[in-house]
């Protein structure tokens, strides 16, 4: 990849009830932006929905008097639901996610028994982005990856030198994501890291979750370097067949994300809600047991 020295402004805004991180990145030649894994608060126990946390990046878009050209969503989020649709009502730019989406619609539609009108092609997304493909916000290049193993449809988007992996890494004291959801697998999640921990190694990388590990103060930015020398499931030392076992024996003691059944109804729509009844409200599904 052609490496850059641009260095675009991130604002950070942070979602404390899924520890999710989203950001708005600012062409520094240009008043273009991109926004990243945004977040719609939703209360499980009612079923209603809020938009606090998406309207402070409203409001940050308008008061810097920014134009959003990118809503990206780096996968289809099983820890909370996208604003996506909210924010481009209100400021524009195009919903992208990976052309890969289609496979995770294929899986999570079985799961839900989705009828007919549920479209398996990605066409609720304004656009799929390629592996490897280049586009520019404003006038800073960017270059999408497919970087699988959390998912299937997980990308990893370097603005300038700016690097959001979505749920792929954490900070180097909290090692990887979990391989264990359907479509992840934890050899190929080591082979998308390498090509994240080969960019620069003064590139930037954030985060989309932290979860503070051993009580530290909550982080979200590190560096391609210190994910290669420190990072406690992947630094340079550990051998591939190492992070496998490592990774699987650990993914078999976790429990699954508080908000995964809603989420990714939502999210596999592109934010949007499942379609009103005839009642006018739309309803979520809670299959029984299917991720026993």
């Amino acid at each position: 990849m052609t490496q850059s020295v641009i260095k675009p402004k991130v604002a950070a805004f942070f979602d404390k009830n899924s520890n999710t991180f989203s950001y708005v990145v600012k062409d520094p030649s240009s008043v273009s932006c991109a926004i990243i894994d945004s977040v719609l608060d939703f209360d499980y126990a009612s079923g209603s929905t809020a938009y606090d946390g998406a309207d402070e990046i409203i409001k940050y878009v308008n008061d810097h008097k920014l134009t959003v050209e990118w809503l990206i969503e780096t996968h289809v989020h099983a820890d909370h639901l996208s604003a996506a649709p909210y924010l481009q009502a209100k400021l524009g730019g195009k919903i992208g996610i990976g052309q890969q989406i289609t496979t995770v619609q294929d899986t999570f539609a079985t799961v839900f028994n989705e009828d007919a009108g549920f479209k398996h092609d990605g066409s609720q997304f304004d656009y799929l982005f390629q592996d490897g493909e280049h586009y520019q916000v404003g006038a800073m290049p960017c270059v999408a990856m497919h970087t699988p193993g959390h998912t299937p449809a997980c990308f990893t988007h370097a603005l300038g030198d700016a690097v959001f992996v979505g749920d792929t890494l954490f900070m180097p004291d909290a090692g990887t994501a979990r391989a264990d959801f359907p479509g992840g697998d934890a050899a190929t999640l080591f082979d998308s890291i390498q090509k994240i921990l080969a960019l620069p190694d003064d590139y930037r990388i954030f985060m989309c979750h932290d979860y503070c590990p051993n009580g530290r103060e909550l982080e979200y930015q590190t560096t391609v370097k210190a994910q290669r020398e420190s990072n406690i499931h992947v630094r340079k030392d550990i051998s591939k067949s190492v992070f496998v076992d490592l990774r699987e024996t650990r993914d078999k003691t976790l429990d699954m994300p508080r908000l995964i059944l809603p989420s990714l109804q939502v999210n596999m729509r592109a934010g949007h809600m499942p379609e009103a009844e005839d009642n006018g409200l739309a309803y979520l599904k809670i299959p029984l047991n299917a991720f026993k």
